[in-house]
C-alpha cells in the first residue's frame, strides 16, 4: 500500500513539475523596428530574431548579442543544418537571403514570390519551403544549387507551415483553412476547413502522432488529425496569438498570445485529448515565440508600447523596449 501511494505522489509530481512554468529571464535588447518570427539554432544554441531591416543573433544564455545579418523587411529565419546554411525572408524585396551558419556572411539572394512571410526547413525532404503571402504561393527552394523547384498554387494566403516524412501543411489565413502539399510531387492534394478559427497562424506538429496544431484569432487552437484533417480537438487559448510550438519530449503544445499577453501551455493526454495545462502571463505583445526541444526553454520577444491616441491606431513602440522573455519548465 506504501509503494502504491509513494508511486502516485511521484506521478502527480511529475506530471505537476511538466505543466509549471516560470518567466525565468528578460533580456532587454533595445534597436529600432519591430520584429515578427524568432527561430532557435538547436545545434549552434542561438537565437536568430527578425527586425526589420536586419536579423539579430543572441546567445539565449545571457541576451549578449553575437551577430547582425542585413535583411530587407524580413519575417522568418530557416535553418539548414545539411547544408550549414540560412535562409531569411524578405517581404519588402521578394528575396530569400541565403547566409552561412557559421560565419553569418551572405552568400545570396534568391528572387522568389510576393511579399515571402514563413520559411521553413523540410528536414525530410531537404528543401526550403517559403509561403509567398502576396502572390498566394508556396515556392520550394534546392538549397545547395538555391534554384526554384516549384511552384505550388494556393489561391489563398499561406501563413506558417510544418512538415512530417510525407506532406508539408500551410495555414491559409485568409479562408481559415489548412493545404496538405505532397512533398514527392510538390502537388496540392487537399484543403482542411478549421473549426471556430479567423486568419490562422501559428503552425505546429507532432509528428509521431500525426497531429497538427493550429492556433487562431476566436482564442482556438485547432488540433487536426493530419492523415484527413479531421479535427481531434479545439483547446481554448489566448487572444491575438501568432506561433505555435510542439515539445515532443513532455507531450506540450504552445500558444503564444500576444494581445492576452499570456502563453498557453496543452497538454497531449493522448492522440484525441489534449487538456489546457497552464497559463502562463508574459507580457503584452508576445506573439511569437521560439522552443529549445532539448531543455524545453521557450523564448518569446515583445516590447512596452506608447498609448493608441486614436481609437483602431496601432501603439508606438516605446524606444529601446525590445525584450526576450525566458521561459523554462521548473
Amino acid at each position: 500500500m506504501k509503494k502504491t501511494v509513494l508511486f502516485t505522489l511521484l506521478a502527480l509530481a511529475a506530471s505537476a513539475s511538466a505543466q509549471n512554468y516560470k518567466v525565468t529571464n528578460k533580456f532587454i535588447l533595445g534597436g529600432e523596428g519591430g520584429w515578427d518570427y524568432l527561430t532557435y539554432d538547436t545545434q549552434g544554441h542561438r537565437l536568430f530574431i527578425t527586425r526589420g531591416d536586419h536579423v539579430m543573433v543572441i546567445d539565449p544564455k545571457d541576451g549578449k548579442q553575437i551577430g547582425d545579418i542585413p535583411a530587407h523587411r524580413c519575417h522568418g529565419v530557416a535553418l539548414d543544418y545539411d547544408h550549414h546554411r540560412g535562409f531569411i525572408s524578405n517581404g519588402g524585396a521578394g528575396t530569400i537571403t541565403v547566409f552561412d551558419l557559421s560565419s553569418l556572411k551572405l552568400i545570396q539572394d534568391v528572387q522568389v514570390g510576393e511579399n515571402p512571410d514563413a520559411i521553413i526547413y523540410d528536414g525530410h525532404a531537404k528543401k526550403v519551403v517559403v509561403m509567398n503571402g502576396r502572390s498566394k504561393n508556396v515556392m520550394v527552394v534546392d538549397p545547395k544549387l538555391l534554384k526554384i523547384e516549384a511552384t505550388i498554387d494556393l489561391t489563398a494566403k499561406p501563413e506558417f507551415a510544418a512538415a512530417d516524412s510525407g506532406h508539408v501543411y500551410v495555414n491559409l489565413e485568409d479562408t481559415s483553412q489548412i493545404a496538405q502539399i505532397d512533398s514527392k510531387t510538390w502537388k496540392l492534394e487537399s484543403k482542411w476547413m478549421l473549426k471556430s478559427c479567423e486568419s490562422p497562424s501559428g503552425l505546429a506538429m507532432d509528428e509521431e502522432n500525426e497531429r497538427l496544431f493550429s492556433v487562431c484569432d476566436g482564442r482556438v487552437m485547432n488540433v487536426l488529425n493530419a492523415k484527413d484533417g479531421k479535427i481531434a480537438a479545439s483547446v481554448p487559448i489566448g487572444e491575438g496569438p501568432d506561433a505555435a510550438a510542439f515539445d515532443p519530449g513532455r507531450k506540450l503544445a504552445f500558444s503564444s498570445n500576444g494581445r492576452s499577453g499570456n502563453l498557453t501551455v496543452v497538454k497531449e493526454e493522448s492522440p484525441n485529448k489534449f487538456t489546457v495545462a497552464e497559463t502562463l502571463e508574459t507580457q503584452r505583445g508576445a506573439r511569437t515565440m521560439a522552443l529549445d526541444p532539448q531543455t524545453g526553454i521557450v523564448y518569446l520577444v515583445t516590447a512596452e508600447f506608447e498609448p493608441s491616441t486614436q481609437p483602431g491606431q496601432r501603439p508606438t513602440i516605446k524606444p529601446g523596449t525590445f525584450t526576450v522573455l525566458v521561459v523554462a519548465p521548473q
